[in-house]
């Protein structure tokens, strides 16, 4: 596959996972803000913020309105709702001959409907988000229902998990500081809190199905990060790019293989046999940092060997 067209499906992918992300953050902390005093909103909105690395300034939050236009429908602020699904439309403009017609539909679709999000009232703002995480799950079936699972695909799959993990590690890391710090028990804020985090990833109802109701900042820990079956923990998703990079392997040939898929297998084997008390006792900070370091490490050695390569590597492969 041209490393064109491999570039363009993995960061559609990727965009729109991280529209879905952010769109169910907001939406998420905005019903959770209904069952808090208005003394607390302020402080509800500062780890949602710090989770997208939203980077706004003391104006653009301290009004609830002013924050969510720029969040959900300014254009021009690479964090907004609005801004990923643009650019995951654009990527897959680039390559509308390699998605199916379904696919260009249902994202074409979505990327209209936002076109005119920024005319919707304050009480429309949880509709909103609730459409774009429609529109992600959505795309992200069609994908599996219409495209050869084939190279393309596999791209595809990276990007969505890739995000995925990197998403879910800030999250953590952002939502347990404040607890790690002084150990204390959960107060009824806090308590709301995690069970906002846990809704953030669509977790509440499989995390209570193996822990049942009992919201332990250790379980909820491990749920998230360590689960091998819930589709938005960490350890979930990076199997699910070992595996993608090892069908991509398997399809350009073995001389082609090599550090993108070493380092999965080797981040992949830390959550594997990692342990959440030993984790959360050393520090979860440094290991969710160390998680996410990976991860990085992993897009740029993908993007070394199949995008960006030079001319010499692929004349030798």
């Amino acid at each position: 596959m041209l490393s064109r067209v491999s570039d363009s499906l993995y960061w559609m992918s990727r965009y729109l996972e991280r529209a879905e992300h952010n769109a169910r953050l907001i939406g998420v902390n905005l019903d959770l803000s209904l069952e808090l005093a208005t003394a607390f909103l302020p402080d509800r909105w500062a780890r949602p913020l710090a989770a997208m690395n939203a980077g706004l300034s003391p104006d653009e939050t301290a009004d609830l309105d002013a924050m969510l236009a720029v969040l959900l429908y300014d254009a021009g602020r690479p964090v907004s709702v609005r801004a990923c699904v643009n650019a995951a439309r654009e990527n897959a403009r680039q390559v509308r001959e390699q998605v199916s017609t379904e696919m260009w539909q249902d994202l074409n679709r979505l990327y209209l409907r936002l076109r005119g999000a920024a005319k919707l009232t304050s009480d429309e703002h949880g509709n909103f988000c609730r459409d774009v995480i429609e529109g992600s799950h959505l795309f992200q079936g069609l994908t599996d229902a219409t495209l050869n699972h084939g190279e393309g695909w596999q791209f595809i799959q990276i990007g969505r998990y890739l995000e995925r993990a990197m998403a879910t590690s800030r999250l953590l890391d952002v939502y347990f500081a404040s607890y790690m710090a002084d150990g204390a028990a959960l107060g009824a804020v806090e308590y709301i809190e995690q069970v906002g985090l846990l809704k953030s990833c669509t977790a509440f109802e499989g995390y209570c199905k193996v822990y049942t109701a009992d919201f332990q900042p250790r379980h909820i820990a491990e749920f998230l990060l360590l689960n091998e079956e819930f589709p938005r923990s960490v350890r979930f998703a990076v199997d699910s790019v070992q595996a993608a990079l090892a069908e991509i392997a398997r399809d350009v040939g073995a001389r082609k293989t090599g550090r993108a898929e070493r380092l999965a297998g080797r981040l992949r084997a830390t959550l594997d046999f990692g342990h959440v008390d030993e984790i959360m006792a050393d520090s979860l900070h440094d290991y969710l940092g160390d998680v996410t370091r990976q991860c990085e490490r992993i897009h740029a050695a993908m993007y070394e060997t199949y995008i960006a390569y030079t001319v010499d590597s692929a004349l030798a492969s």
